[in-house]
């Protein structure tokens, strides 16, 4: 089964913003997703892509640049 069949319409847009570059912990610097997230996210469900981006939030705000 393709993405689109199990998904196809996602409510929830990728926050990608084409700035990928991994940290040490894999984590992305660009949208703060982890490589394993990043991975996942055509297949996530909108209710993990919105439990993802929450996490990506909170990467943010503890990262300290």
């Amino acid at each position: 089964m393709n993405s689109s069949a199990k998904n196809p319409k996602s409510a929830v847009p990728c926050p990608c913003i084409r700035h990928c570059c991994l940290d040490q912990e894999d984590i992305c610097l660009g949208c703060f997703r982890s490589l394993e997230e990043i991975l996942n996210w055509s297949q996530s469900t909108d209710s993990e892509k919105r439990k993802v981006l929450r996490l990506c939030e909170q990467r943010r705000a503890a990262k300290k640049f």
